[in-house]
């Protein structure tokens, strides 16, 4: 434990961060700016690249980006959550969570480094914790390196039938949709599971 911290968070709460943290990625990469906007407490900061400004103003601002993009991925990594010193770790509604990753870009036209390329980053997050529920009241986004990257994209068209989309229609939702149905009275008494 360094001087900065209290200890790290309960396993509870930083299940309920890692999961905010990863609705963040899903909203971004499915372009559902609604579930991107409910990671942040409505006045949260953000600091992301060369913006700088409130939840709304980020939404307002990586929409119309996200929008030129064809593909993006993030892949969380390494996720790190601290309860900074002068809380109570065991009911702290103040918690500091970097996070690791790399997110993969593709847009039009190929081979155009500013739509196409992949970049190393970090997330460093205070989460406050409201009413039981962890969101993001303030983040910086870290660029530690970009380098141009294209995805093959003639080729995936070629996997079949269930691609993916920047929209509800992605095979999520739908499978989403799908098991928040409930099971048939037959599948119940013959023991299969749907």
């Amino acid at each position: 434990m360094s001087a900065l911290t209290g200890g790290p968070a309960t396993v509870g709460d930083e299940a309920a961060i890692r999961r905010v943290l990863l609705e963040y990625c899903r909203g971004i990469d499915r372009l559902d700016l609604e579930l991107v906007r409910g990671c942040y407490w409505p006045e949260a900061t953000d600091r992301h690249g060369p913006f700088t400004g409130t939840r709304d103003e980020f939404i307002d601002w990586v929409g119309p980006l996200l929008g030129r993009q064809t593909m993006t991925m993030h892949h969380l990594g390494n996720v790190l959550v601290d309860i900074p010193t002068g809380h109570d770790v065991a009911d702290a509604h103040v918690a500091v969570a970097e996070s690791y990753g790399v997110a993969y870009h593709a847009g039009e036209p190929a081979g155009d480094v500013r739509w196409n390329y992949a970049a190393g980053f970090r997330y460093v997050d205070r989460f406050e914790r409201r009413d039981g529920r962890w969101r993001i009241a303030d983040r910086i986004t870290v660029i530690e390196w970009v380098r141009p990257w294209d995805a093959d994209r003639a080729r995936i068209t070629k996997f079949g039938d269930h691609l993916p989309r920047r929209d509800r229609t992605d095979p999520l939702y739908s499978t989403l949709q799908a098991a928040a149905r409930p099971a048939s009275p037959a599948s119940v008494v013959a023991g299969e599971s749907v």
